[in-house]
């Protein structure tokens, strides 16, 4: 199948994770995609991966004068670019009691602003031909979680942040859509990076598991895709049946 034959995406956090797995999945089906990371290290495995059609820029995605450049990267190398996947994110266990300024303004820096300006920039260079914009929010920007405070407060933001983006173009008549995901716990290098918490965390997900970046990336897919050309400013979630609960 080629169900994104002819696009170019952009897609953040793209060296490992979700991210990686998007891009993989992107590429399969025929998208020419630039995957961006603050860490350049593990980028050229991730290319190699990710196979043809694919190129890396560094990118502090929580500092704006780092967009534009991503943006001319990829149309330089393979031109206009009509997905953008704002998959960077940090996790960080913390609580409304004992949160410092520092992980409360690092978390929201990436988390939110981060997503803040890659819709901004993003609508500038996809207004005039259309494109899809998805958000990675998570349940937790549905729903309370007591030791993700600071998450929380950044997912929660990206899940209304995208409502008022996608009605946005709407009123302006922008052939842009504007999406988010929200998956429960999966297994990426954010999560796996605490084990301890390994069991509590599949206990929380009625299937029993955590989630694979793969079953987040066939989301993104969807949404990248001419399929869902009916949905904006929608939410779409991937949890195991957390939030059913």
């Amino acid at each position: 199948m080629a169900r994104l034959d002819g696009k170019v995406a952009i897609v953040t956090g793209g060296v490992k994770g979700i991210g990686l797995a998007t891009a993989k999945a992107f590429v399969k089906e025929g998208a020419k995609v630039v995957i961006t990371d603050i860490d350049d290290q593990g980028s050229a495995e991730a290319l190699q991966e990710i196979g043809d059609n694919a190129i890396f820029v560094k990118q502090d995605v929580s500092q704006e004068d780092q967009w534009e450049p991503v943006f001319q990267a990829a149309e330089k190398a393979f031109g206009p670019v009509n997905v953008l996947m704002n998959n960077a994110g940090i996790l960080s266990f913390n609580n409304a009691e004992e949160i410092t300024d520092d992980v409360w303004h690092k978390v929201l820096a990436v988390d939110l602003d981060g997503v803040m300006y890659g819709v901004k920039h993003a609508i500038v260079h996809m207004k005039a031909q259309g494109g899809s914009i998805i958000n990675l929010s998570s349940i937790a920007g549905l729903i309370g979680i007591s030791n993700l405070f600071a998450y929380n407060a950044a997912k929660g933001g990206v899940r209304m942040l995208n409502k008022s983006a996608a009605l946005y173009c709407a009123e302006k008549n922008y052939p842009i859509r504007v999406n988010s995901i929200h998956p429960g716990y999966v297994h990426t290098p954010m999560v796996d990076a605490y084990p301890e918490k390994r069991k509590e965390l599949e206990a929380l997900h009625p299937v029993g598991r955590l989630g694979e970046a793969s079953e987040i990336a066939n989301m993104a897919l969807y949404l990248a895709s001419d399929e869902s050309s009916f949905s904006t400013g929608a939410e779409f979630v991937v949890d195991g049946g957390y939030t059913a609960q």
